[in-house]
Parts: C-alpha cells; sequence; structure tokens
C-alpha cells in the first residue's frame, strides 16, 4: 500500500471536516424551531363540590340540572326543553340569587347537551357551575 506523501515529505493523514455537518445540523435546528406550532388546548372550567357539603343541603340551596341517558334535561324534577334552560335557570336565579347550578349528567348523555346546560346558566349570569356525578 502506498502512503501519500504531503508537503515537506510527511505522510498525509486522512480527516473528515465536520463543520459542514455542523452547519446542517444548525440548520435543521432553526427549521425546526421555526416551524414548529405551539397548540394552546382549549377547555372547561369545571368547579366540582366540596367533599364536605352536604348534599342535600347543597340540593336546597342550588340549582340542580339534570341530564338523562337519553340528553332530556330535568330542572327540579321537571323535564325543560332544550331551548327554555336559560330562561328556567333566569327563573331559578332571580328567586335565590346566590345558588350556584350543578349540573349532573348521566354517564351515556353527550357533551353537546352538558355544554349547552353550562352555557345557558353562564348567559343567565350565573358563573358558579359545578359538575356533579349522579
Amino acid at each position: 500500500m502506498r502512503r501519500l506523501l504531503g508537503k515537506g515529505g510527511q505522510p498525509e493523514e486522512d480527516e473528515i471536516d465536520l463543520t459542514p455537518m455542523l452547519d446542517v445540523v444548525f440548520i435543521m435546528l432553526i427549521f425546526f424551531i421555526v416551524t414548529a406550532t405551539f397548540v394552546k388546548e382549549i377547555g372547561l372550567d369545571v368547579n366540582s363540590p366540596d367533599k364536605n357539603q352536604n348534599v342535600q343541603d347543597a340540593d336546597k340551596q342550588s340549582i340542580v340540572v339534570q341530564i338523562t341517558n337519553r340528553d332530556r334535561i330535568r330542572i327540579r324534577g321537571r323535564d325543560v326543553d332544550f331551548r327554555a334552560v336559560r330562561a328556567n335557570i333566569e327563573r331559578l336565579h332571580a328567586e335565590n340569587p346566590d345558588a350556584p347550578v350543578v349540573v349532573q349528567p348521566h354517564t351515556e348523555s353527550t357533551t353537546e347537551i352538558l355544554v349547552h346546560v353550562m352555557d345557558s346558566a353562564r348567559q343567565a349570569g350565573v358563573y358558579n357551575v359545578s359538575i356533579a356525578a349522579t
């Protein structure tokens, strides 16, 4: 095998120049940082009732909205039309302004109805809305 001689009669050593590879890595890093999308997840603020609070006392002081497994809405034991939820909550809120709204959705009910009830409560002026298990 023949050795290549460089300037001055010294043998040349084979080395790999890493500078272009580092340049490519930095360019890729900048590309990924610039093109990355930062997602902010949208969610609902949910307040659950205190565990120390007596359930029967809470039912008397709260506006309880039940959602059945067939997405029927019940307020104080009466079936309420989908469009009349806000009016009923406004009426009950006028009777007791400090009463929070407690939504009790069935496990088989849809999220659409739950969100509608929560939105209706907010539109009725009640901002203390909680979700309770049935």
